[in-house]
């Protein structure tokens, strides 16, 4: 009998293992698909919370659905067109930024020469090469581009989304046969999950704005564009500030100088331990219910996965899988993998009879 139940349990898995396969080809087969989704789910989060207070004030359901929207293309078309006009003008000084690093390059290895070092001008050219630097951030940007090219499909995915919010949780009760049910995990679990989105798009637009006010006084060029990045890529946990860092710490050493460098660095570090490290930490406090290792793993698959767009949405699609799986009996273990420790009720006390043993 037990033979019976192992064998069944091992082919379950099996078959579990080969479904989670073959979901994870469609989503990479369907990967543009699903990325317009999640932009557009991304922005409706977002726009959610300024319908409800509209809402509130007495403006019709629909009118402030229009508003919420027309704010957004409003953003979008100003951030496009200021954003765009740096990236352009940015390639355009790139050679002139090129030539300033080999000339600081030669002059740092005729020092080193003097020193009895040779050889290093290649390593350094290797190391510090901004067009090397930048092509990570050229990726980034043109995957970010690809997933908005389609936003006319996108922002009206995210009207009828809006427009459908407030009247969901009735279908869904109607749907179950349970007029006056209150759901409170799923009110609980999208509460999360708007909370997170909301506190993260915040503190990442502070983030971007100091950064850029902060290189601007510093006199790099080109602030905008690193605020924006500094704002993009603050979505990314653990490693995303840290990569929106580089090219601007790049280009302040071949402009401006060592000096500059370190005071730009030094103005990342900070603002980032501020605005993350304390601020964001004590607005959120524990509601995410993820360990630090299902965070990074999830960062490289999702990004794997779904590109840029799973690498910025990675914490929101990972809570809803821990979401699944806490609401099934069978996948109740995998949650709690995914959790951040094991809860205490779950170890079963040691008698005193067995601590005498």
């Amino acid at each position: 009998m037990t033979e019976q139940n192992n064998s069944q349990q091992g082919i379950r898995f099996l078959v579990i293992a080969a479904a989670l396969v073959i979901i994870v080809w469609g989503i990479n087969q369907a990967q543009s698909v699903m990325v317009s989704f999640l932009v557009a789910v991304f922005f409706a989060i977002i726009g959610t919370p300024p319908v409800l207070w509209l809402e509130r004030k007495r403006i019709p359901s629909v009118v402030a659905v229009l508003l919420v929207v027309s704010g957004m293309i409003t953003i979008l078309l100003i951030v496009g067109a200021i954003v765009g006009a740096s990236i352009n003008s940015f390639y355009t000084e790139l050679p002139v930024y090129q030539t300033r690093l080999q000339e600081q390059v030669s002059a740092f290895n005729a020092f080193l020469a003097t020193k009895g070092i040779r050889g290093m001008d290649k390593v350094l050219l290797g190391y510090l090469n901004p067009v090397a630097v930048m092509n990570l951030t050229a990726r980034l940007l043109a995957g970010l581009g690809s997933a908005l090219s389609d936003i006319v499909l996108i922002l009206l995915t995210v009207t009828f989304i809006l427009l459908e919010a407030s009247s969901f949780p009735a279908k869904l009760r109607a749907v179950l046969g349970h007029p006056h049910q209150a759901f409170p995990q799923f009110t609980r679990f999208v509460g999360d999950i708007e909370r997170y989105m909301v506190i993260k798009t915040l503190i990442s637009l502070v983030t971007g704005i100091l950064i850029g006010i902060w290189l601007s006084i510093l006199g790099v060029d080109f602030p905008i564009l690193w605020g924006f990045l500094a704002f993009l890529l603050n979505y990314v946990p653990n490693v995303g500030s840290t990569v929106a860092a580089i090219p601007a710490v790049l280009l302040a050493l071949i402009q401006l100088g060592i000096g500059s460098a370190v005071m730009a660095t030094a103005g990342y570090m900070a603002v980032n331990f501020i605005l993350d490290n304390v601020i964001e930490t004590r607005l959120m406090g524990q509601r995410l219910g993820l360990s630090t290792l299902v965070v990074f793993l999830s960062l490289i698959f999702w990004g794997s996965l779904l590109g840029p767009v799973g690498m910025v949405l990675c914490i929101p699609l990972t809570m809803t899988l821990k979401f699944a799986c806490e609401n099934n009996k069978g996948t109740q273990w995998i949650a709690l993998l995914l959790g951040p420790e094991a809860p205490t009720e779950s170890i079963p006390p040691v008698s005193k009879r067995g601590r005498n043993k």
